[in-house]
Order: C-alpha cells, then structure tokens, then sequence
C-alpha cells in the first residue's frame, strides 16, 4: 500500500486548547505523525496538486480566513494561538465582521482549534497528503493511506472544530468525483462523530457517508450523529450513523462495521474512502471504547474483503506511543 506524508504538515503545533471547562496542552500534536511514520517505514511526500480541489469543497471566504486569521489576531495585539470564545446559537447570519473575534466565531465551532502562523500550511499539505492517496488509486492503486494530519472529518464547507481545518475525506471524494468516479462511499471509524463530512454531503446522493461513533448524547461533537440524521433531499438515505455506548469493544464495534458495510455494499460505490481515527483504542486519553491493537486489523480485513478501491484518511488517536502501532495494524490487516 503506498502512503502519502509532508513534513509541511509537522508545522502545525497550537500550544492550548479549552478541554472540559479548563486549558490544556493540545492533543493534536506532530509527534503523533512522527509516531505512525516511524511504524509504517515512512512515507512518500505528496506532489502539489494545487487548492482547486480544496476549493470544491471549502467556500473561498472560509479559505481566507484560515490563511489571514493568524496575522489579523497578531495585529489585534493578542497573545498565543488564534482561538474563539463567541458562537452565533440560532443561525449565522451573512453579515459583514471586521473584528477577529467574530470571525472565529463564524468559522469555527468549539474552541479546541487554535489557529496558528503554520496552521494554512500544514493543513493545505494534509489536504495533498490525501489527494496523492486518491490519485494514486483513481490511477489503478488497490489502496493508499493519507497520513493526514491536521486531521479533517470534524471541518465543515465552512467552518473548523474538533482539530480539524480542511475535510481531507470530502476532498478526496469530490476530487474523486469530479475525476469522472460516480458514486463514493465514506465509512467514518473514528470515537467522534464526523460533523463535517455529514453536513457536507447532506443532500448529496452521490457520496454515501457511514459512521460508527461514539453517542453524541455522552460525548463530543454532541449535535451531530443521532440514529435519526439520515440525509436530506437527494441525500436523504445517504446518511448512516452507528453510535456505540462508551466501553464498547470489538464485538459491537464489528457488528456496527458490518451493518455500515452492508449498507456501502447496496450502495455500490466506484470507491470507499476511510476516515480512520484510532481514538477508538482502550487506552486513548480523551475516548472511551475498548479496542485493542489487534482489533484493527480485524476491522481492516473486514473491509479489504469488500474488495472496493479504498483510500485510507488518517483522523484522531491521541495515546502517542501507541498510535504508531495501531495504524500499522489497522494498514497491515488491510
């Protein structure tokens, strides 16, 4: 399996984060592509492809934010990472803000996702990281990886949150799309739910998105991920939600897998992008199921047995020393 890295994507490093009504060092950290590169023998280094990718995905004004951002939070005079502490509850009216806090409150929604000087860039060349993988299978690849990192599924067409700043697997499947490639199948394994991929492809009835998550009445992003999101429009039935009481392990997990396989399998997609956060390891510091190491090559092979062109999107998993381990097990068992 070829898999795809830049070490621009190391750049990004935000030094707090609001976690559970208190500031914590940020868990989103490069070491956590430093462990996986060194467990999976490393990585190519993407080709630029250039934003118009991105752009079929993002909305050009959230774009330039996300690169003007930390230069106008600079020039207000503030200290450390750009980062809201304002969110609009009833709806985002389109108006015009001047001032940077506002702004950040329109483009994001929690105030876990600092933005720094390095952030654009590292984000631009995960975005890259993940096009190289989907090119190298639109080009006759059983499989690649993107060692995305930022990760992305959290990212809306315009807004960030949950560490994530471009949506690297709605970028692959729109450029997949656009490369002629008719129906794409998205299957979201990470502990949180993928927000911004389901609003993405919402009313879309060409990219069928499945995600087997943590119960967001217990845990985070909570607003998104209820059994009763099933789409809406031409995307209605195209939005699957599995989620898992906390403490869940390999049983149920497997179980939810095979029912999201299922529904992929009616489906019948060109490819399968998978969103892979290992969060879902029993020892991860911020989630709350119990898969072993071991578990994900089984949960892998499950899914090379479907035998669908598949690329593989790095997400979350934040037990460091153990990420590297569980990637390659996840790839090996693939």
């Amino acid at each position: 399996m070829r898999k795809f890295f830049s070490s621009h994507q190391l750049a990004h490093a935000p030094a707090t984060e609001l976690h559970n009504g208190g500031f914590a060092a940020h868990a989103e950290t490069p070491a956590r592509a430093e462990m996986v590169l060194r467990a999976i023998g490393g990585a190519e280094a993407p080709e630029d492809r250039g934003d118009a990718a991105i752009r079929a995905v993002h909305t050009a004004d959230y774009l330039a934010f996300l690169q003007e951002a930390p230069a106008r939070w600079a020039a207000a005079a503030r200290p450390g990472d750009a980062m809201g502490y304002v969110w609009p509850v009833v709806g985002r009216r389109s108006v015009k803000i001047e001032r940077i806090d506002g702004l950040i409150g329109r483009y994001s929604f929690d105030a876990s996702t600092p933005l720094t000087a390095e952030t654009w860039g590292s984000a631009y060349w995960s975005a890259q990281s993940v096009l190289a993988a989907t090119h190298a299978v639109l080009d006759g690849e059983r499989a690649a990886f993107a060692l995305c990192r930022p990760p992305g599924h959290h990212a809306g067409a315009d807004y960030l949150g949950g560490y994530c700043y471009l949506n690297t697997a709605a970028i692959a499947a729109q450029a997949a799309i656009d490369a002629g490639w008719a129906r794409v199948a998205i299957l979201d394994v990470d502990y949180h739910h993928g927000n911004g991929t389901q609003d993405i492809f919402w009313d879309r009835g060409d990219v069928l998105y499945a995600s087997i998550h943590a119960d967001p009445a217990t845990d985070y992003p909570f607003y998104w991920g209820h059994v009763d999101e099933v789409g809406e429009g031409a995307g209605l039935g195209t939005t699957l939600n599995l989620p898992l009481p906390q403490g869940s392990g390999l049983e149920p997990f497997r179980r939810a897998q095979g029912a999201a396989l299922e529904a992929i399998t009616r489906f019948a997609p060109d490819l399968l992008i998978v969103s892979l956060g290992v969060d879902t390891w029993e020892g991860d510091p911020i989630s709350h199921f119990q898969l072993t190491t071991a578990d994900y090559a089984v949960l892998a092979a499950d899914i090379a047995g479907c035998g669908w062109p598949t690329v593989v999107a790095m997400e979350g998993g934040y037990a460091v020393d153990a990420l590297g381990a569980n990637v390659a097990s996840f790839l090996g068992g693939f």
